[in-house]
């Protein structure tokens, strides 16, 4: 008899949007510039305005959490918003906008997970080296922690939306501005920085007394060894010293281990580079290791590596056509292509046993991670849309393969207590534009109407008895 796999009674299941991605309003009501409103434009590409126009169709989106049994929104506040040029100056109607949004969650009986940062550092802070710049982590604090006094409705709060992406893709892969590859020394700083502000923001939260509980959202997918020879053991050991240990050792150690620093070190000098850490920012950093309340994950596959002694070489795959994406990386390896695997479109490899061990493996090697989030996990799909229609039965494919995966993590005593979909409708999908679908609803961009896919009545059920079917 096939085994029934279930979810726990009170397993939030959720929708993710973040602010940039989903608001449109680039420019409305005394919002600050980041850096896309420029970029986007040079490069000739398509531009985040007006998106899935969230600031108007919020309304609209939460209503239909209410209707699909979807009981928390993840949401990110654009930091531009609230301060235009990231300090000083508040800007009140960018803060109404917030406390109206968070009052039809509360009116829908819907819960907001609120994000500070999802990759929108107001441009003027930006063009001063955003995160490298220890200043900019300053003026971080500072807007988190008016967030903290002024939206007191809010009680889950998540520091920075993936880090790692972060550092990497501005500064190794340089598929986001300001298009810098293969800077470890940048993308080392940029990590460790990042990670100091969140405990930061940590230590206020708690020392304050805020109500509420407070977390980090990382993005963290399994590496693994192309083959058992060793030298591919330890090209997947190293992509997951700075991928994976770098961030979980900060958050929950405080500090990084001997290993994990040997690694990056050995990272670092095979590309004829080095940094510099301030042995004081372990301090804050200790203090702040057993204070985070919860730990967002945001997974969407996992990598084989094999050793590889090139010059890095790198292409992105940002336009859906298979099989085009390219990853060597001078002192890690080669992540190679598994054929054995599905793929998306974006040469993402599907493996849902991935997410189970990476759950399995953060509660044998960082035991204080108290509980868990999956924030985001989804597929990025040309949807078919006809008649209003659209049935997605790849997308309830790869929910179902992962959900058995939570399923299977939590009877084996990992603390996962929700799940947000990647994402709640078509939202814009930075390097990728709109081609690239993700959510529950299809969103038709020239009138801005939603459509429910096949996936959001999938969904519904498993949300409504807690049975992945």
């Amino acid at each position: 008899m096939k085994k029934q796999h279930t979810l726990p009674e009170d397993f939030i299941m959720g929708g993710a949007t973040a602010a940039y991605q989903a608001e449109g309003a680039t420019t409305g009501d005394g919002k600050g510039q980041v850096i896309w409103d420029t970029f986007l434009v040079d490069k000739g590409r398509y531009t985040a305005d007006p998106a899935s126009d969230f600031y108007h169709q919020y309304p609209v989106d939460l209503e239909l959490c209410k209707k699909f049994n979807i009981n928390s929104i993840r949401l990110s506040i654009a930091w531009s918003r609230i301060f235009p040029k990231g300090c000083g100056e508040v800007n009140r109607k960018g803060v109404e906008f917030y406390h109206n949004v968070f009052a039809e969650c509360k009116k829908n009986g819907v819960i907001p997970f609120v994000t500070l940062h999802h990759f929108d550092t107001p441009k003027e802070l930006f063009d001063k080296d955003d995160f490298l710049n220890r200043e900019n982590a300053e003026h971080f604090v500072n807007y988190a922690k008016f967030c903290f006094e002024e939206f007191s409705e809010v009680y889950y709060w998540s520091t920075f939306n993936e880090i790692y992406p972060v550092a990497s893709n501005q500064y190794l892969l340089g598929s986001f501005p300001p298009e810098v590859q293969f800077n470890f020394s940048k993308t080392v700083t940029c990590l460790h920085n990042m990670m100091y502000a969140h405990a930061r923001t940590v230590n206020i939260f708690k020392d304050y007394g805020y109500t509420g509980e407070i977390g980090v959202v990382h993005s963290l997918e399994m590496k693994y060894p192309a083959t058992d020879k060793p030298e591919d053991i330890h090209a997947a050991k190293l992509d997951d010293a700075l991928s994976i240990r770098f961030l979980l050792d900060a958050t929950y150690l405080g500090y990084y281990t001997d290993s994990t620093w040997q690694d990056v070190q050995e990272i670092l000098a095979a590309n004829n580079q080095s940094v510099a850490i301030d042995e004081k920012d372990f301090v804050e950093m200790k203090r702040a290791a057993d204070r985070n309340d919860f730990l967002g994950i945001n997974n969407y596959g996992s990598h084989w590596v094999k050793k590889y002694e090139g010059e890095s070489t790198l292409n992105y795959n940002t336009t859906g056509e298979k099989g085009t994406q390219v990853y060597r990386i001078k002192g890690i390896g080669e992540r190679i292509v598994r054929n054995d695997l599905p793929k998306t479109d974006w040469d993402w490899i599907i493996y849902p046993k991935g997410l189970y061990d990476l759950l399995l493996r953060i509660k044998e090697e960082y035991s204080n991670y108290n509980k868990i989030f999956i924030t985001e996990n989804g597929l990025g799909y040309k949807d078919p849309f006809e008649d209003g229609v659209v049935m997605d039965d790849a997308r309830i494919d790869y929910l179902r393969q992962h959900f058995i995966a939570l399923s299977e993590a939590i009877e084996q005593g990992v603390n996962v207590k929700g799940y947000f979909i990647w994402s709640l409708m078509d939202v814009f999908s930075w390097v990728n534009g709109y081609k690239k679908r993700y959510g529950l609803f299809y969103v038709d961009f020239d009138t801005q109407k939603r459509y429910p896919k096949e996936s959001a009545y999938w969904y519904k059920l498993v949300s409504d008895t807690k049975t992945i079917i």
